[in-house]
């Protein structure tokens, strides 16, 4: 049924996908589906780093090498084959990268983990809600 999970994960705060990552892995099991890592970077500009471009650029450099070795550590760490886990590396907003990597893929589903909500997030935390409002397929959304 699940053919093709997408999982947004943070790479950086890897905690918070581990509780989704299995969901993920179970449900790729089941159907015979493959698991799709995602990691969105934040956009830099020159404004971010006071008009020097080539600080923007060093930035998303070293954040781009950094994400690619937490997601193949991430990776690893599932018991899953990892010809079946495929890594994805955009920038800009979260939910904006999730809806159209998952158009892309034409994803069946999205996996999100999510904290325990503060007051202003009204149930689910700001991406996961985001997620949810904005994609085309089912998002399961875990708790931790």
């Amino acid at each position: 049924m699940y053919k093709t999970i997408l999982v947004p994960v943070d790479v950086f705060e890897s905690d918070l996908a581990d509780n989704a990552l299995a969901h993920a892995q179970y449900l790729a099991e089941k159907a015979g589906g493959d698991i799709h890592l995602l990691h969105v970077l934040p956009e830099f500009s020159p404004m971010l780093t006071r008009g020097f471009i080539a600080d923007a650029k060093k930035m998303q450099q070293y954040l781009q090498c950094a994400s690619e070795e937490k997601m193949a550590q991430l990776a690893r760490s599932l018991s899953f084959p990892q010809n079946r886990i495929h890594h994805h590396i955009r920038s800009g907003k979260v939910r904006d990268a999730v809806a159209t990597l998952a158009d892309e893929l034409k994803a069946d589903v999205v996996v999100i983990g999510s904290r325990n909500p503060a007051k202003q997030s009204h149930l689910l935390g700001s991406e996961a809600s985001g997620i949810l409002r904005h994609a085309r397929v089912p998002v399961f959304v875990i708790r931790l």
